[in-house]
């Protein structure tokens, strides 16, 4: 197994467990987050905010390095430090994108039971229904860092292929720079207002009997701009290692070996 599927285990016997508690004390467990989840997670988002823009100006590092190790060579130091946070930041993206793999799978087996309740049954779950908009969502979201990661988003390549090492290097900085943080963090400052609003009321299904994790769903929105943001960085420290003369990790393979 690997890391990505063992966090589906933990996070199906946590989901397992919170139910089981929640029956053996009559409804405690969902009453008490409905009391108090909010005012319980809204210090850690503060946190977490604070430490985002604490860490802010460290976007910048694989940019100078990339400069100063262009022109100046590549300090053994930061060299190492580089190697290190893309071995991490690649880890990460590898554990959520197995792990978001198996929505794939869930998708296909819940959109095929839908179809049979309502054709063959005439039964239809609004659970089962928005659970297949969340497994979408989710599988997209929480794939991108890995997708990125093995290159695999769309773009018309005209010129890249053509350039030598070094000039995909600098386009990959330059497009990492211009493109992908300013879009990622405009996604993470507009939906944080979003996200809170949402938690504030523990935003559910507008159905009666659908389900009621809006709040939890919309919480991916961030998760993926972080994501990207994280992966974003790998991709420009390895851009900052080939313009140093260094050789750079090449990209992991795709996450799409069977499940």
């Amino acid at each position: 197994m690997r890391g990505g599927d063992w966090l589906v285990v933990l996070i199906i016997a946590g989901s397992v467990v919170l139910a089981l508690l929640d029956g053996l004390t009559a409804g405690g467990i969902s009453g008490w987050m409905t009391a108090n989840l909010y005012q319980t997670a809204r210090p850690v988002g503060i946190a977490l905010g604070w430490i985002g823009l604490v860490a802010s100006p460290l976007l910048a590092l694989p940019l100078l390095g990339g400069l100063w190790g262009r022109f100046a060579g590549l300090p053994g130091r930061l060299e190492s430090v580089f190697r290190k946070l893309i071995s991490v930041f690649d880890g990460v993206s590898t554990v959520i994108g197995d792990a978001a793999r198996w929505l794939a799978l869930g998708l296909v087996i819940v959109t095929a039971t839908v179809v049979i309740q309502r054709y063959v049954f005439g039964f239809a779950s609004t659970k089962l229904q928005e659970s297949v908009i969340y497994m979408h969502a989710l599988l997209f979201l929480l794939s991108a860092g890995s997708t990125l990661l093995a290159d695999g988003h769309v773009r018309v390549d005209i010129v890249y292929a053509k350039l030598s090492e070094r000039g995909k290097a600098w386009t990959d900085m330059i497009g990492t720079y211009l493109g992908l943080f300013p879009m990622a963090l405009l996604i993470l400052w507009v939906s944080t207002p979003y996200i809170n609003a949402s938690w504030r009321i523990l935003e559910r299904s507008r159905e009666s009997d659908g389900l009621p994790l809006v709040f939890i769903l919309k919480t991916a929105i961030p998760i993926f701009a972080v994501l990207v943001i994280l992966q974003g960085l790998a991709s420009a420290m390895r851009a900052a290692l080939t313009l140093s003369g260094k050789a750079a990790p090449g990209h992991a393979k795709a996450v799409d070996q069977e499940l």
